[in-house]
């Protein structure tokens, strides 16, 4: 799937105001006085992740000459990011101002992924490519939205604002807005084969 194309430079003051509302929705969640909230907050990896994707993301707007000789230095952080903390934040996705990341660790967001303003990953969150064709794609999400640790999100699908995704849920169908969705704690029976080998089914 190609990456999308970033036609429009972003400038320095566009990442500052997203860095500021991802740094600020940390700093809220925070206890203590405003020096330890501003050191703890430079400390997690949630808000080292997001500097290295809008430092990506600025870089891959600007002219060639900037980006032949400064893109080893982003190769680096993000790698860093990759190894040591388990994100993996494309900076071919699209990603609002004010996103949380309150833990880290196999969390990984694929080209061309949208998100929306002020919304929270946690930790095992995958959003990713799937199908084939023209069914192909990745998810859209829109703003204030709660992923649970462990949900998945996969397709050419789109998530509402003001939705809630709950622990290990796999999302692979449209969500309307305000919905909360849960992984379903039931059963189903696909087979009365039971536990017993062939022989003993004979018997």
């Amino acid at each position: 799937m190609p990456v999308p194309d970033l036609l429009e430079a972003i400038t320095v003051a566009e990442v500052k105001g997203a860095l500021r509302a991802d740094f600020m929705r940390t700093y809220g969640y925070l206890q203590g006085g405003r020096l330890r909230r501003i050191v703890n907050c430079l400390r997690s990896p949630g808000v080292q992740a997001m500097i290295v994707f809008r430092f990506g993301q600025w870089l891959d707007s600007q002219p060639s000459l900037l980006r032949l000789g400064v893109q080893p230095i982003y190769f680096v952080l993000h790698g860093l990011v990759q190894i040591l903390w388990g994100i993996d934040l494309s900076r071919f996705a699209t990603i609002g101002a004010g996103l949380y990341i309150g833990h880290f660790g196999g969390i990984t967001i694929a080209p061309g992924v949208t998100i929306g303003r002020n919304c929270n990953l946690s930790q095992h969150n995958t959003i990713g490519l799937s199908g084939q064709g023209e069914k192909a794609g990745v998810p859209t999400i829109g703003d204030n939205v709660y992923i649970a640790p462990g949900a998945q999100l996969f397709g050419k699908i789109s998530i509402g604002n003001n939705v809630k995704i709950g622990a290990n849920a796999v999302i692979y169908k449209d969500v309307p807005d305000n919905a909360i969705v849960v992984l379903d704690p039931g059963f189903k029976i696909v087979s009365f084969k039971g536990n017993r080998s062939l022989e003993e089914n004979k018997t």
